[in-house]
Order: structure tokens, then sequence, then C-alpha cells
């Protein structure tokens, strides 16, 4: 065991702490299809599932709708069950107090959100939908976080011995991130507030860069649409709400490169969070072509879901990124004091030093 070590590796505690964010991962995928179908008021009651114990609803009955609201009910129920364990088990046997401490916090997490989902059902309020999703978010962060925390990987790595990142990088990967987190809550309140479709055409808005909003073009709008038929009239704030949303994707697209890039030339293309970067550049490529897709698709169930999938997965890429760069930020100072005692210029400090 490496010197620097925190606590003892624990293969096993890893292992449950992988099948925690996996599943929880899939929980995400599968509330996007949940709101995709538009079946999350498919069952109307809860805890219980049309008068039953969730537990003993008959599966002869999961059909429809019902199929996808009930089991992303019974797969939330797995999660918490799941962060619970984790958090004993981290509890009874990891050392470091701030991950114990970071257990129970998960475990607050996930009861708030069977809450949020559950009066999200009882008052029938859309708008505790976005909260709904955005803890769901924070808490898919919190267990892979746990991922890496819990890995051989994270407790034998000699962080003071690897290439200082400047705090240029820090900030761009963080601020990224932030960017994502932003973008994953605008779009839950579009999915809510049914604005997925509201523009059908791309790159361009109704023919426009940016499309006018005013009542005489948004009779013309609905005038046109294929889908008003079937569908109610969108409105100005709906179309706001998805060009807010392109704007952001192309923020995100702009930022997560300059990291990609900045990473490749202070540390390398061999470096751990260089390859990060250039992973998480190209999730958000796939990310674009999904949202893309999802317009020409006429928003289909699969496609919407998975761009929900990417866009937690790019948030998840970027916060862990963030974990690790910042854990590399005390390596600067360690290194230049061993530069100062040696009397030579360590490569890494120079690197820094000359940027």
């Amino acid at each position: 065991m490496n010197k620097n070590c925190q606590t003892e590796y624990n293969p096993w505690l890893h292992y449950f702490a992988i099948a925690t964010a996996i599943f929880t991962f899939l929980l995400i995928g599968l509330g996007g299809l949940v709101t995709s179908h538009e079946a999350g008021m498919s069952v109307p009651d809860w805890p219980n599932t049309y008068g039953y114990n969730m537990f003993l609803f008959p599966i002869s009955k999961w059909v429809g709708g019902v199929f996808y609201e009930h089991t992303h009910r019974l797969l939330a129920s797995t999660v918490g069950l799941l962060t619970v364990i984790l958090a004993v088990w981290m509890g009874r046997r990891e050392a470091r107090p701030w991950l114990r401490r970071l257990g129970w916090v998960a475990v607050v997490l996930v009861i708030v959100q069977g809450v949020l989902g559950g009066l999200r059902v009882k008052w029938s309020m859309a708008g505790l939908g976005v909260f709904h999703g955005t803890v769901a978010q924070i808490f898919l962060v919190l267990t892979f976080a746990f991922v890496l925390w819990t890995s051989r990987w994270w407790l034998v790595t000699p962080w003071d011995k690897l290439m200082p990142v400047s705090r240029s990088l820090r900030r761009h990967v963080l601020y990224a991130t932030i960017l994502i987190f932003l973008q994953l809550m605008l779009g839950a309140t579009m999915r809510h507030q049914h604005a997925g479709l509201a523009i059908h055409d791309f790159p361009l808005a109704y023919g426009q860069v940016w499309p006018d909003t005013s009542a005489e073009a948004m009779a013309r709008y609905n005038a046109e649409r294929v889908e008003v038929v079937t569908e109610t009239p969108v409105t100005a704030f709906q179309i706001e709400l998805q060009m807010f949303h392109r704007l952001g994707a192309v923020l995100i697209f702009l930022a997560v490169l300059a990291c990609a890039w900045q990473a490749r030339r202070q540390l390398g293309g061999r470096d751990v969070l260089g390859r990060i970067t250039l992973g998480w550049l190209a999730l958000i490529f796939l990310q674009i072509g999904l949202g893309i897709e999802t317009i020409h698709s006429n928003k289909a169930a699969d496609i919407a879901t998975l761009h929900v999938m990417i866009g937690a997965l790019s948030l998840v890429t970027g916060a862990l990124g963030c974990v690790i760069a910042f854990r590399r930020a005390d390596a600067a100072p360690k290194l230049a004091a061993e530069t100062a005692i040696s009397g030579g210029l360590h490569p890494a400090v120079g690197l820094v030093a000359n940027k």
C-alpha cells in the first residue's frame, strides 16, 4: 500500500459502489422513458400502485404507461436500498470521516428524491418534476464519486508526484461542468413544459437564426405546424426555452473544447485528465447529435431518452474531472518545495511557471 493512502482499499465496497452507480444511471434512463412516453401520471396514487402495495402489484397489470412508471418506482426503491447499505458499509469500514458523512448525505438525497417523485404524483405538479430531475443529477454525480473515491487507483496514486493542474484549467473544467448542470435543469424544464418540439427545424428556428415570438408570429407558427391537430399550440415561452437550450449547447461545446485543448497543451495526451477531457468532448458531440435527432425524429422516445442519459453522463464526467483536477491542485507547492531543496527545476514546475 502506498504511503499516501488514506485508507485500505476494500474491493467489495468498491464493487458495491459501482453497482449503486450503475443502477442509479439506469434509473435516470428509465425516468427519461417515463417522461418521453408521457407516463408520469399513469399511476395516480403513491406510495401505493392502484391501491396495491407497490411491491405486490400484479405483473399482469404492468401495461402501457403503467409499465414505465411502476418499474421506475421499483428501480428507485432498489437504488434507495443500495444507498442505505452503502452508507452503513462506509460508516463501519471507511477510515475517511468526510466520506462517511457523504454516505449519509446520499441517503438524505435519495429520500428527498423519492418524496419529490411521490408529491409530483399526489399534487399533479409538473414543476416538481424539474426539482425531481435536478436532485437526480446531483445524486448520480455523488454515486459515481463514491466509485472514484473507493477505487484502488484513487488510493494508490502518488498525487504529490503528478504534473500539477493549473488554476486556469481547474476553473475551465469547473465552469464547463456548471454549464452542463444548468443545461440539464433547462432540459428538464423543457420536458415538463412540453417544449421539446416547440421548434421543428434545425439549425434554423422557423427559418430564422432567432425566431420572432410576437403574437402575429406565434399565430403563423401554429397555423403552419403539422402536429397542431393532435397537440396544443406552442407558446413563446416554449420557443424561448428551446432557443436558450440550443444556445447552451453551443456554449458547452466551446467550454469543453477549451478544456480538452488546454489539458492536452499543459499535461500531454497521456495524462489521465487529458484523456478524460477528450472523452468528455466526444460525449458532447454525441449529445448534440442526439439533440438534433430528437427534433428530426419528432421526439422519438428512445432518442430522447438517450439524449437524457448522455447528458447525465456528461455531467458525471465533468464532475469527476473536477474532483481529479482539484485533487492535483496541491501538487505545485510540493513540487516547488522539492525543487528548492534539490536546487533544480522540476519540469512540471517549469511548465506552470512559463504559462
